[in-house]
């Protein structure tokens, strides 16, 4: 169903990080950007595997209140990096917005709640896609102009217009992420100027699985559960980006 959730599930090694750069800023920009993904897809596959709980109607307290889905978003965390967010310096800047992403996501579940949990209705339309949609918002408000996470992606698979690519994400995906030679799972960074501000930008790619394609793939046109009309796409193709800006 819903899953553009899990074109993602995955973490994204620190290796594959195709860097514009080798200053030590950019290293650290990069691992930031990385774990911000990383934490974000956590988040999203909690959602994923809990979708057929969260659509019971016959169900009502679903047992997702936002202690118990960073808890679990902290596992898949630890289980794909080695590493327990919550272990990241607080005073680094790396700790301090994983903070940040962790409250946004505590945030997001507590206020959906009553979604979530209501009792006689199917489908309710909480799902990874949403969520990260709605924990990027979160985030974007509590960082304070330090940082943004956006998921977007190829601009004819973008369903909300707040998702599209700007110009420079349009071009790395077209220019990069979609190029024949572009090594599958790879993300790619660089220092631009975003709205006249000096920023790091990571784009990392994600690809349909099979999960996704209920919504994404074939046949084209037929409307999916979510109301909107499946783009046809194919299993292993680029279908999402999550794309990262740290100011400087």
């Amino acid at each position: 169903m819903a899953a553009m959730a899990v074109l993602l599930l995955g973490t994204i090694p620190p290796w594959v990080i195709c860097a514009t750069s080798a200053s030590e800023d950019a290293s650290e920009d990069r691992l930031i950007g990385k774990s911000l993904a990383d934490l974000l897809l956590a988040g999203e596959a909690v959602v994923s595997r809990s979708q057929e709980r969260i659509d019971d109607p016959k169900l009502g307290d679903k047992g997702l209140s936002g202690k118990a889905l960073i808890e679990q978003a902290r596992d898949i965390y630890r289980t794909t990096t080695g590493i327990d967010p919550l272990s990241v310096d607080p005073a680094s800047r790396q700790g301090r917005l994983l903070r940040v992403q962790m409250d946004a996501i505590v945030e997001v579940m507590d206020a959906n709640q009553a979604t979530i949990n209501a009792k006689g209705t199917g489908f309710k339309g909480f799902i990874p896609a949403v969520f990260a949609r709605l924990v990027n918002e979160a985030f974007a408000r509590r960082a304070k102009g330090e940082a943004e996470v956006k998921v977007t992606g190829p601009p004819d698979r973008i369903r909300n217009r707040k998702a599209r690519p700007d110009a420079w994400e349009t071009d790395v995906i077209k220019s990069r992420l979609l190029a024949p030679d572009w090594p599958r799972g790879h993300a790619y960074s660089a220092a631009v100027e975003t709205g006249g501000r000096p920023a790091f930008r990571v784009m990392v790619p994600q690809y349909y699985d099979k999960t996704c394609l209920a919504c994404h793939g074939m046949p084209k046109g037929e409307v999916d559960i979510t109301g909107y009309p499946k783009e046809g796409a194919k299993l292993d193709e680029l279908g999402g980006v999550i794309s990262i800006i740290l100011y400087r």
